[in-house]
């Protein structure tokens, strides 16, 4: 019994219980923000035993406070656990208390907001790779609060990158196509189809991330990548956005808004098709938010909420035959919001749905998923359209894994613009 007990232990030291990414688990969290510090838009990447430092932010809607802490799980390229102690892969404590929180102020909805500022000097990662931070309460990992990827990047080997417009006639107007070398003279290869991984986001989203990217060419020293299929991505359109940063003065996104002492609702003008409506450029967020207020200083406990109701007109006030619509991008956790999936109201031929947000600027867009396919994969065509000419940005993730070794590290990353990677642009 006791030889079986040390094997159990052991075993759940090294292959962790799975979670899934970027995934709130309490129904009182809300407004959960990681980023590099000072930089609400941007993605978490530090470099390893680098100076970056990330930072997070959310609220608990509950006004009690909680013992709250954190930890780090080490992860594939593929995001499955990687088959080492926790030991291994964090130098210092394995598990931080958040102490910073601040009780709401000004704002009418009471919360406490939290914050924390990592890695510490006392607890860091210690390897390079996909890392999944993991928020819970009472120092007990089964009580999950919530779920957010994060990034360490050992730079290893450079990587050459631009955007081309895909030869296909089918892919001409609606794709951009992604073409990238990788240096390898720093890296002990032996068989690169295995030992490289690849991966391709398209505005730092993973639900429609392209991985296991093969080259075309293998060089002393050199890997190309040039394929008219495997980096293509639909280029979609710009965002639409919504202005929530003053209650007491109504953005042009805002139809109608009710105030009082206990609540407050927004009522967005409705949204109609886009896809056979002529591209413009305008600039946006590429689907993120961020916190603000133009009547208070500190966004953080001085912002308010506000229940936004959504609506989107289908062509002909008609519902999509087999297809689902949801509301898109960073504040919907690109569909994984419970309130992400619109219902379509028969009265009005609208899709409808409603969703609590904090004061700040928001880009959304709307998506159908075919209702019986099984699995989510978002599609731009029916409600957006998608156009070669969109601006967007792109991060290549180089992975790789020595002879022997347990876990991916990621030793590679180029970021690139639509607007600036063009050739002779």
């Amino acid at each position: 019994m006791k030889l079986l007990f040390v094997l159990l232990t052991i075993l759940t030291c090294y292959f962790p219980q799975a979670q899934i990414p970027d995934h709130i688990y309490a129904p009182n969290i809300s407004s959960v923000k990681l980023y590099v510090a000072g930089n609400p838009l941007s993605y978490p990447m530090i470099n390893l035993n680098g100076g970056e430092r990330l930072e997070l932010h959310f609220d608990d809607m509950d006004p009690t406070v909680r013992n709250y802490s954190y930890t780090f799980l080490l992860c594939n390229a593929d995001w499955t656990p990687a088959l080492i102690n926790q030991f291994d892969y964090i130098k210092g404590f394995t598990q931080q208390r958040i102490m910073n929180y601040r009780t709401s102020s000004i704002a009418y909805r009471r919360y406490i907001h939290y914050q924390a500022m990592f890695p510490e000097q006392n607890s860091s990662p210690a390897r390079s790779g996909n890392y999944l931070l993991k928020v819970f309460a009472d120092g007990d990992t089964s009580k999950m609060l919530f779920t957010r990827r994060f990034l360490v990047v050992e730079d290893l080997v450079p990587v050459g990158a631009q955007i081309q417009q895909p030869f296909n006639g089918r892919y001409f107007r609606s794709h951009q196509k992604i073409q990238f070398s990788v240096n390898t003279q720093r890296l002990n290869l032996v068989n690169a189809m295995q030992q490289i991984n690849v991966c391709i986001l398209q505005n730092n989203r993973w639900d429609n991330y392209l991985r296991n990217i093969r080259p075309t060419f293998i060089r002393p020293g050199s890997l190309e990548f040039n394929t008219e299929e495997d980096a293509l991505f639909p280029g979609g359109r710009e965002w639409r956005w919504l202005d929530l940063r003053s209650f007491r003065l109504q953005s042009d996104r805002v139809a109608k808004a009710y105030y009082s002492s206990s609540r407050a609702e927004v009522l967005v003008v409705p949204d109609g098709d886009r896809s056979q409506q002529r591209f413009v450029l305008y600039k946006d967020n590429n689907g993120m938010f961020y916190n603000d207020v133009l009547d208070g200083i500190n966004p953080f406990w001085q912002a308010d909420y506000a229940t936004a109701h959504f609506a989107y007109v289908p062509p002909g006030k008609t519902a999509f035959d087999g297809r689902d619509v949801y509301l898109f991008g960073e504040l919907t956790g690109y569909g994984d919001h419970p309130a992400a999936k619109m219902n379509f109201n028969s009265r009005t031929g609208m899709y409808e749905t409603s969703l609590l947000l904090k004061q700040g600027y928001y880009d959304y867009a709307y998506v159908t998923v075919e209702g019986n396919s099984g699995s989510f994969k978002p599609s731009f065509d029916f409600t957006e359209g998608n156009f070669w000419d969109t601006e967007n940005n792109y991060t290549i993730l180089v992975y790789y894994r020595a002879l022997g070794d347990r876990s991916d590290k990621l030793v590679g990353i180029s970021r690139l613009n639509t607007l600036t990677a063009r050739p002779s642009f």
